[in-house]
């Protein structure tokens, strides 16, 4: 391993002390007496002076010694008026320059320390403390050595099956010579793919933490600059590193901002990005894989990749780290909860059911919102309720109690929500109601209606679908069964619904008019769902079919919500009656309703 020594200031005052040393040594040589400028007017007088050298303000020369031999002084002159009459009253006076001989010292020292103090900083910020023009061409990797990665395969939960896929790989970073006597080939490159926040990065760190190599972390976006060919050089000077601390691990995360397709967009093809990924593909078939390099790389967004990079013989193997199902939620809740004080009797498992559709950083933030609130209550433990209101908190949003509502839009609000659930509970294949709330919260809702899910569910039948068009309008049918009237409130009802309808349509081939066809404008992301954009590619009178097909959907279900809300008009009464008295009701309260009116 190369050493770097550090400069240090320390070095510039051993170096001014040294040069004194010397020039005291050196002057003593060659001694001058100083005499007073009195006893200079004495030895003149008594012709013991031999030459003299006059300057504006010194006086050198020489003087017979007692020896008989000449020996040199100076002196400092005095105004000669004042020196008679001091000579005439026996005085003895000598002159002083202003300058001592430590101001003559500091008056060069002092600017030879600023300058190299300054130059040293300026080398520093250029050079290596943060990027500058000497260090454009390093890569920006931060590096862990083997005792810095604490993170192992214990701290990664629910993502069984991706851990699996990587023992192979660990394998091999410990003991390599069992693949190399079969002929076998490790692969080169691991893609990690799977929506924001499932735990790939710590994944990849697990990686290495287990296998006790050095790992090198950087973005895709460490390699975009203005400055052309920076990226390339990066590249280059990134696996020239990896090279010499082999075996070892390159993880680049986000690699969409790095490895996106070739061709796409308005930029040509050599532009700074290109650049940087035609180096980077080059690398990756440059290196010899008995090396000890493998380079890991994590995207939620791998259909905007370049073909090259998944190719064999560069990221062979691409790994799935997916939400996780709900036995994989509670074992990440029980990672996290070690570091809290949770209450012994918290059940776990209901908790991971009402957590469907989160990932492992979602319920990294649930057990600290929950955490919080114990904090808040001045709780010693954090109990099942605080999960339960840290899961409303995530989901909903966070409760405005002082948010000022009249009473007539309480009144709608709580008819508006009991809608939701009297559909919800009449309907098979609906999840079941947990809470029902009027308190506001986030930003616009004035209610909601909780339904918790009994299991993860992957399919979804069409009736299972059109069933939740229906629940989604339900709120807005008992607003026009019991007021005559509708509101703005079911803005977002709206717009679930429609998106519902809207993919049945068009992309589940659920329509009976049109048929089983495919008539989405183009493929969405896998993990984030950034909107389909462009024109369709179908007739207008196909989209004027689609746009038709869509409304009776919604007009269809929408009936049918009216006619449960009907039939059940009373049992929507005393559920609004009860929703404004308590603000909130769970599921139990929700059941009685229903049992009342049987």
């Amino acid at each position: 391993m190369e050493k770097r020594y550090k400069f240090s200031l320390w070095y510039i005052l051993i170096g001014i002390w040294v040069v004194l040393i010397i020039q005291s040594y050196i002057s003593s040589m060659f001694v001058v007496e100083t005499v007073p400028y009195s006893r200079f007017l004495e030895l003149v007088k008594t012709d013991k002076v031999t030459e003299v050298a006059i300057s504006q303000n010194e006086i050198h020369g020489k003087l017979l010694a007692k020896d008989g031999h000449e020996q040199k002084f100076k002196t400092v002159r005095v105004d000669p008026e004042i020196s008679d009459m001091l000579d005439d009253y026996h005085v003895t006076f000598k002159g002083e320059e202003d300058s001592s001989y430590v101001q003559n010292v500091l008056s060069w020292v002092l600017p030879i320390v600023l300058f190299v103090g300054v130059w040293l900083f300026v080398i520093r910020r250029m050079s290596g403390q943060q990027p500058g023009f000497m260090s454009l061409g390093k890569n920006k990797s931060k590096i862990y050595m083997e005792d810095e990665l604490n993170i192992r395969f214990d701290d990664v939960a629910g993502v069984d099956e991706a851990k699996q896929e990587l023992v192979e790989i660990i394998d091999f970073l410990k003991n390599s010579g069992k693949f190399v006597e079969l002929g076998g080939r490790i692969p080169k490159g691991v893609l990690l793919v799977g929506p924001p926040g499932t735990g790939k990065t710590m994944l990849a760190k697990a990686v290495a933490g287990e296998s006790g190599v050095p790992f090198f972390s950087l973005s895709g976006s460490d390699f975009v600059e203005m400055f052309v060919g920076l990226g390339a050089a990066r590249v280059r000077d990134l696996f020239v590193q990896a090279k010499k601390k082999a075996p070892c691990i390159i993880f680049i995360d986000e690699l969409d901002a790095l490895g996106k397709a070739r061709g796409l967009g308005n930029t040509g093809g050599h532009d700074e990005r290109e650049q940087t990924l035609n180096q980077l593909l080059t690398e990756m078939d440059g290196f010899d894989p008995k090396v000890g390099v493998i380079l890991m790389a994590a995207t939620n967004r791998p259909e905007i990749l370049d073909p090259a990079l998944l190719r064999p013989g560069r990221f062979d193997r691409t790994i799935l780290v997916d939400r996780p199902d709900k036995a994989g939620r509670m074992a990440i809740l029980k990672v996290h909860l070690k570091n809290i004080k949770a209450d012994e009797n918290l059940d776990i498992r209901r908790l991971g059911s009402m957590t469907p559709g989160m990932t492992g950083a979602d319920l990294a933030n649930l057990v600290n919102e929950a955490a919080l609130l114990a904090v808040r209550r001045r709780l010693k433990r954090v109990g099942m309720p605080e999960f339960e209101e840290a899961v409303e908190r995530v989901v909903a949003g966070l409760e405005k109690k002082n948010r000022l509502i009249n009473e007539k839009e309480r009144e709608i609000v709580a008819n508006h929500e009991m809608g939701h659930a009297i559909v919800a509970l009449s309907l098979p294949g609906t999840d079941p109601v947990h809470k029902i709330s009027i308190i506001p919260r986030g930003i616009a809702a004035l209610g909601y209606t909780m339904q918790v899910p009994t299991q993860d569910r992957f399919l979804l039948s069409r009736t299972e679908l059109l069933n939740r068009i229906t629940s989604l309008l339900g709120g807005r049918a008992a607003e026009e069964i019991v007021f005559g009237d509708i509101s703005t409130g079911a803005h977002n009802d709206l717009s679930r619904a429609t998106d519902i309808a809207k993919s049945m349509v068009r992309e589940y081939g659920m329509s009976e008019k049109l048929g089983q066809i495919y008539l989405a404008p183009e493929k969405r992301g896998q993990f984030i769902d950034a909107g389909s954009s462009g024109p369709h590619d179908y007739s207008e009178e196909t989209a004027r079919e689609v746009d038709d097909e869509i409304r009776q959907i919604i007009q269809d279900q929408y009936e049918v919500a009216l006619s449960i809300l009907s039939e059940k008009k009373d049992i929507l009464e005393r559920g609004a009656g009860l929703l404004l008295e308590k603000e909130k009701i769970d599921r139990e309260e929700i059941e009685s309703l229903f049992h009342a009116a049987a």
